[in-house]
Parts: C-alpha cells; sequence; structure tokens
C-alpha cells in the first residue's frame, strides 16, 4: 500500500506566471518535504468527458503511508511547501489525501 496527496490548482488569473514559479520555485521546495516518493503532474489540459476542466493542473505525491503525509507536513519542510502555494495558487487549490492500492 502507498498514500497519495492529489493537490487540484484551479486555472489561475496568468497561467504563464502560475507555471513558471511552480516549476522553479515551489516543485523544489516540494521536493524537500521528507517522506516524498513520487512527485506526478499533469501536462497540458486537463479535461473531463463534458469537455474543459476548471483546474490548470494535478499533482499527485506519494508517501508511504497516510501517517507519513501527516508527519511530513507537520514537518518544517511540508509547512513551507504547504505556505508557498499561496503565493502563486491564485484561481484556489483543493488537497486530498487517502491509502491507496492496486487491484
Amino acid at each position: 500500500m502507498a498514500a497519495q496527496i492529489i493537490v487540484a490548482y484551479r486555472t489561475p488569473a496568468d497561467p504563464g506566471a502560475f507555471d513558471k514559479y511552480y516549476f522553479e520555485t515551489h516543485v523544489p521546495i516540494a521536493w524537500k518535504i521528507p517522506g516524498l516518493r513520487k512527485y506526478h503532474v499533469s501536462r497540458g489540459p486537463i479535461a473531463t468527458p463534458a469537455g474543459p476542466s476548471p483546474y490548470h493542473l494535478i499533482a499527485t505525491l506519494t508517501f508511504d503511508s497516510v501517517a507519513d503525509i501527516q508527519k511530513a507536513f507537520a514537518s518544517p519542510e511540508g509547512q513551507a511547501a504547504a505556505a508557498d502555494v499561496q503565493k502563486f495558487a491564485t484561481g484556489g487549490v483543493e488537497m486530498n489525501f487517502f491509502e491507496s492500492g492496486t487491484i
């Protein structure tokens, strides 16, 4: 089993500025979060079966367990990553975390 956080960023006021900040500044900060095993991000437009999505980017961060996620975000590095989100996520952000497994 593993655990993931899905971070869904709604379309920001300036998508170009969002992308620049996200990849040049936020990603290096987030990679410092203790226990982070994988970091996947969406590429290109996000769509739904009904058409365009209100989301600009979706990130999936993988940890060993939900307890590890909780410890990670209680750490100084996790708190720094969480605080950094407010600097660029002008469209809003949703975070969900859960245990996962292959069936």
